[in-house]
């Protein structure tokens, strides 16, 4: 898998709202700071937060665009992009979009999330 291949099957792995597809993409390690400025690190703090956005956004779609690659290294790269989704919390219609700054490095030959910073 490429870094192109990474971020095409983690895109794939939110959109099925489904951990166990995520999970394989994020590294034990990693740091998330969703764009409320909550702030998850290590992959059990991801995992709840992931898990309890799953349950609480229903329909949930979230698009990431205008991805440019800053650096493609051997075993770490960095990409910026502009991100919106679109859901329903609670029967109201619920939308966010801004921009995020994300690396990933290659683990046993695998690429997976080291950070990601979502802000408005």
């Amino acid at each position: 898998m490429d870094t192109a291949q990474f971020l095409t099957a983690y895109a794939a792995a939110l959109a099925s709202q489904d951990w166990q597809k995520v999970a394989p993409l994020i590294d034990d390690d990693a740091c998330i700071t969703f764009s409320t400025g909550a702030v998850h690190t290590g992959i059990a703090q991801i995992q709840q937060a992931y898990e309890r956005n799953f349950a609480l956004i229903k329909n949930e779609e979230y698009i990431m665009s205008d991805v440019r690659w800053l650096h493609q290294g051997h075993d770490m790269a960095v990409y910026v992009f502009s991100f919106s989704w679109q859901g329903i919390i609670n029967g109201e219609r619920s939308n966010v979009s801004g921009h995020g700054t994300s690396v990933i490095r290659r683990s046993n030959g695998n690429w997976k999330l080291l950070t990601e910073h979502l802000g408005k």
